[in-house]
Parts: C-alpha cells; structure tokens; sequence
C-alpha cells in the first residue's frame, strides 16, 4: 500500500526529523511530566505553553485493538482493501497511541496484546515514516 508523505509544519517538523534519524520521539511537558502524541503547540494535559520538549522513546509497546477497512474513500487505499489498522500503544505511557496497518499480518488476523517495535521506511525522497513490526 503506497504510504503518504509527511508535510511537516512547524509542531511536527521534529518527529518527522527524528524519523529520518530512524528515532522514535514523543513531546515531554517540563511543567506536569507527561508524554503527548501527536505533537501540539501547548501541553494537553496542564495548557504550559513553552514547557515542551522532545524526548526519545523505546519504539516498543503493544496492540490495544485494531479494526479492519473494507470501504474507504482514501484513494490511495482503495486497492489494498480490506486492510488493518491497529492501535499501538506506547511502552512508555499507555496513553499515547499510534496507527499503523502492521505490514505482513493477513486480515483480520491482528494479534491483540502482541507486542510490537517501530521501524523506519521511506516514503519518498529523504523521508521516512514511522510503522510497527510484531517481534518475539
């Protein structure tokens, strides 16, 4: 399935930069101590509006739930279809999730509670998105 390319702006230009350094990062409030994703201006949890910084995670965690398309609209899914999408949540705070069709694992055969890691691949010329592969 052909993957869409990133246009960053200026909130998510450092994730898709640290994708490119094959590096996983989420935003860090100073102020309350909580991971967010996606990125935002201003914290979500206490509204800190200059207390953000980026942090590196692990890249694993594992497979809340996931749910299968059998119709999108999406053009550039329509071929593919049926696929997975499956809800990751991060190794390092449960709360933040991640989407990601899990390459490789047939429909509708998705392995709730697995555990998974993330991985880079391109996209287009000089980028890279993040996706999540099942290990062990």
């Amino acid at each position: 399935m052909p993957k869409p390319i990133p246009v960053p702006d200026e909130v998510s230009k450092p994730f898709w930069d640290a994708c490119n350094e094959h590096r996983l990062v989420v935003q860090n409030c100073l102020s309350c101590n909580r991971l967010q994703f996606p990125p935002e201006k201003v914290c979500a949890n206490c509204g800190s509006l200059d207390s953000l910084e980026w942090k590196e995670v692990s890249g694993k965690g594992k497979i809340l739930d996931y749910f299968v398309i059998h119709d999108s609209r999406i053009r550039p899914i329509r071929e593919d279809q049926p696929i997975n999408v499956a809800v990751i949540t991060l190794e390092e705070n449960p709360e933040i999730n991640f989407l990601s069709n899990l390459p490789g694992i047939p429909v509708d055969e998705v392995p709730v509670g697995a555990r998974v890691e993330v991985y880079f691949e391109p996209v287009g010329p000089g980028q890279l998105i993040h996706e999540w592969r099942v290990i062990g």
